[in-house]
C-alpha cells in the first residue's frame, strides 16, 4: 500500500521545518558530500524534490539521476528544481512497481523506510538492493530511538499524524540497520542530527 503524500504536498516542508527545524535537511545535505561527479543516481522518495536543488549546487552537471516518487504532486513540484545540466528522469509509480536494471552507483533513500511495515520495508530494500552496483553507496537517513523519552512521544505523534493524512502504513520503525547487516554492506560515514534522533549513514556494497 502506497502511502498518500498528495495530501500534504503543500505544506509538508513546511511542516518539518516548524518540527526540527533544519535537521532534516541537514541530515539529507550531509550525504550529498558522498555523491562522486559522473554518477548514476538513484533517488528513492525523494518528496518535493529540493535535494534536486542542493545536488546541483555540489555536481552542475554530469550526474544521471533516476527521481522515484509515489506523490504525483510531490513530483510535480520536484520538477520545478533546478537540475542544472544533470538529466534527471522523473518517474511517478511505488519503487515495487519501477523497471529499472541493476545500473546504479549511488542510491539515496531520505526519510523512506520509516513509511512501511516489516514486509514491505522488506520488499522494497531487497528491490533497491538489487539496483545498485558491487561497491556502490547507498545514502540512508531516516529517525533513530536511543532511548529518550521524548523521541518515543515524537515518533508516536508522527505515525498517528500521518497515518491519519497520508494513509501510511507504519506504525513503529523497520529495523534498518539489521537489514543493512544482512545485506552485507559495511558503514563507512554516519552522522546524527536532533539530539540522535535522525541518523544519516553511507553504506558501502561488499
Amino acid at each position: 500500500m502506497a502511502a498518500n503524500y498528495n495530501n500534504s504536498a503543500w505544506f509538508y516542508d513546511r511542516l518539518s521545518h516548524l518540527v526540527y527545524g533544519r535537521a532534516l535537511v541537514e541530515a539529507q545535505v550531509y550525504l550529498l558530500q558522498f555523491i562522486p561527479p559522473n554518477s548514476n543516481l538513484l533517488i528513492v522518495g525523494g518528496g518535493t524534490g529540493w535535494i534536486l536543488d542542493e545536488i546541483t549546487r555540489i555536481h552542475p552537471s554530469g550526474l544521471q539521476v533516476t527521481y522515484v516518487e509515489v506523490a504525483p504532486k510531490m513530483i510535480a513540484i520536484s520538477k520545478t528544481r533546478d537540475t542544472g545540466g544533470n538529466k534527471v528522469i522523473f518517474i511517478n509509480d511505488a519503487m515495487e512497481n519501477v523497471p529499472l536494471i541493476d545500473d546504479f552507483d549511488i542510491v539515496v533513500t531520505p526519510f523512506l523506510f520509516d513509511n512501511f511495515e516489516e514486509q514491505t520495508f522488506q520488499n522494497v530494500f531487497s528491490r533497491i538492493h538489487s539496483l545498485l552496483k558491487s561497491g556502490g553507496l547507498w545514502l540512508n537517513c531516516d529517525f533513530q530511538l536511543k532511548g529518550k523519552w521524548w523521541q518515543k512521544v515524537l515518533l508516536k505523534s508522527m505515525f498517528l499524524f500521518f497515518r491519519m493524512i497520508c494513509d501510511i502504513e507504519a506504525s513503529a520503525l523497520p529495523d534498518i540497520d539489521k537489514q543493512f547487516n544482512q545485506y552485507g554492506y559495511k558503514t563507512i560515514a554516519s552522522q546524527t542530527f536532533f539530539g540522535e534522533f535522525i541518523t544519516s549513514q553511507v553504506y558501502k556494497t561488499r
